[in-house]
């Protein structure tokens, strides 16, 4: 029997929460240059329009995501949007549908808040994420909040 998992709103400036931050940075950083990850920090994430969670196996942090609550902008007709943000599972939990339940609590939260249209920015070369992203229903679109189309960028929606 796999250990049960609890996945709720949390503060991201908790060491132990820091230290998964930084491994997703990490892994970010082998992945693109400096300029082609669009990062938040952790004192960017405790801004009021921000929700943050945390996956915890048996009270240890093990997987984190985040949505930014949105204005309309051109890019999206003016519908205002939740932006899903520093999705991460210890590589060791992986496969077991740990994204899956983070994508489903934040996607909750914005239906709570009144969103009906989750964006998101991933790299391309993150062929893991982008399948949980399109299995969860996400699909392709344009870039949006200002992000540059680089060619590393994948811009995905999804209706909620």
């Amino acid at each position: 029997m796999e250990p049960a998992v609890t996945i709720a709103e949390e503060r991201p400036d908790q060491p132990e929460v820091v230290a998964l931050l930084a491994a997703l940075d990490r892994y970010l950083g082998g992945l693109y240059a400096p300029e082609a990850n669009h990062i938040l920090s952790v004192d960017e994430l405790l801004s009021a329009d921000i929700s943050f969670f945390v996956a915890r196996e048996q009270g240890e942090a093990v997987g984190t995501a985040a949505c930014r609550r949105m204005a309309g902008e051109p890019a999206t007709g003016g519908q205002p949007y939740g932006e899903v943000k520093r999705m991460y599972v210890d590589p060791a939990r992986r496969g077991r549908r740990l994204g899956a339940r983070l994508l489903d609590a934040v996607e909750e939260r914005l239906r709570r808040d009144g969103y009906r249209l989750a964006l998101l920015e991933t790299g391309r070369d993150q062929t893991e994420a982008v399948k949980r992203y399109e299995r969860a229903g996400y699909a392709p679109r344009d870039p949006f909040a200002g992000y540059p189309d680089n060619g590393l960028s994948l811009f995905m929606a999804k209706a909620l």
